[in-house]
């Protein structure tokens, strides 16, 4: 198999602290690769006008393989602040980079596994019926679809005339028609045919690939009943096609109450971007946090992995870092099962649940300790200790 070349953007903030480690299991694990550096982020922004250069699309389209650690965001007027003086009043607009990656390169189907690791004193408990507690052992994969809904980047604040006029033909619009321009704001939720197939078919697959029973699609169709409605009809029509694997549907806000009751009944969801992005926070809530959140988000051609948590600046500067690496190796992981490197991903997994369970290494969000530069006298594990701990699992 010829060596293959990886994209880094370690991007912001502990982006820079994890993805190094992530480099050094794959390294361990015997995975051959070339990597490139490439720049992403809020100091591109601040120098450039550009969160996400030009050179780092074309490394990602030349090599078609990215790992990516973590942006910082801000809103519409501190980025503007924040922009070397000669590119402000130049038409610059902050988009976050990982969007704009996503939309670019057609990164449509974003997966997030939640699983709990056993040892984890971050997982979920609940009463039993004998008055004592269990753990039920939750592993779900979310299927987030990543390019359109209330991502898709279509919005206004006091939108032009001819963008009015088309709200105006709308009944609803009516009770808005009297407000000022600069006191509107409007968000387009874009759901097309194609990519809610795309999406829900890849949540069919995988129920396929580990057996599981079903597939939840997860939305809101009777309040949001042409978008949500798309995407249910649309998964209606992906399960006759996959006659043996059950479809079930729930509504965004009562599937958050459910999660307190049987999580572990729900193995694979689909949802549309902004549900899916809701759900899989609160699922890996549920098995230790963001800390051990891993994603990935896979086009046709090109694949970029990513921990979902954060640059986390205000912990960038402490020396020695302390943010927990899992998520970050998590998503080498799923990186190394994408590109057919199934049994090294499944021996990071393993050294993982390994030192989970053993106990004797927690970074300081296992601890329930505060962020901060008293965490490691406190007896928290650095970032480079938790690493090193799964270096000596896989050895």
């Amino acid at each position: 198999m010829a060596k293959r070349t990886v994209v880094t953007m370690p991007g912001d903030g502990i982006g820079n602290q994890v993805l190094p480690e992530a480099l050094r299991v794959l390294k361990a694990v015997g995975f051959e690769a070339d990597y490139v550096h490439a720049d992403i982020g809020w100091e591109c922004w601040s120098k450039e006008g550009n969160a996400l250069p030009e050179r780092t699309i074309d490394l990602l389209a030349k090599h078609k393989l990215g790992l990516f650690g973590a942006i910082t965001s801000k809103p519409n007027r501190e980025a503007q602040a924040e922009l070397r003086p000669e590119l402000r009043g130049r038409g610059h607009v902050y988009y976050s980079p990982i969007v704009t990656m996503r939309q670019r390169f057609d990164l449509d189907i974003c997966m997030r596994p939640c699983v709990g690791f056993k040892g984890n004193p971050l997982n979920y408990i609940r009463k039993n019926r004998g008055g004592g507690f269990e753990e039920p052992a939750i592993d779900t994969t979310v299927f987030r679809q990543n390019t359109e809904g209330m991502y898709a980047g279509i919005e206004w604040t006091n939108p032009p005339e001819n963008v009015r006029a088309a709200l105006a033909s709308h009944p609803k619009f009516k009770a808005f028609a009297q407000v000022p321009g600069p006191d509107l704001a409007v968000s387009v939720r874009v759901i097309t045919r194609n990519a809610a197939r795309r999406i829900v078919a890849a949540a069919f697959r995988y129920a396929q690939k580990r057996g599981f029973p079903g597939v939840t699609i997860c939305e809101k169709p009777n309040v949001l009943r042409e978008t949500s409605g798309l995407m249910e009809e649309t998964a209606k029509e992906v399960a006759k096609e996959n006659p043996g694997i059950a479809l079930w549907s729930t509504n965004i806000d009562a599937q958050l109450m459910w999660l307190n009751k049987n999580p572990e009944e729900y193995n694979v969801i689909v949802a549309s971007n902004l549900f899916g992005d809701i759900l899989s926070d609160a699922f890996a809530g549920l098995v230790g946090g963001l800390g051990f959140a891993a994603s990935g988000n896979i086009g046709e051609e090109v694949a970029v992995f990513e921990p979902t948590h954060g640059s986390a600046p205000k912990y960038a500067a402490l020396n020695p870092p302390i943010v927990n690496p899992i998520a970050m190796i998590l998503s080498a992981a799923m990186m190394l099962d994408h590109v057919g490197e199934a049994a090294k991903a499944e021996r990071i997994r393993k050294a993982i649940a390994a030192v989970v369970g053993e106990g004797k290494v927690r970074t300081y969000d296992m601890l329930r300790l505060a962020g901060g530069p008293k965490a490691i006298s406190q007896g928290a594990a650095s970032t480079q200790q938790m690493t090193d701990a799964i270096l000596e699992k896989l050895r």
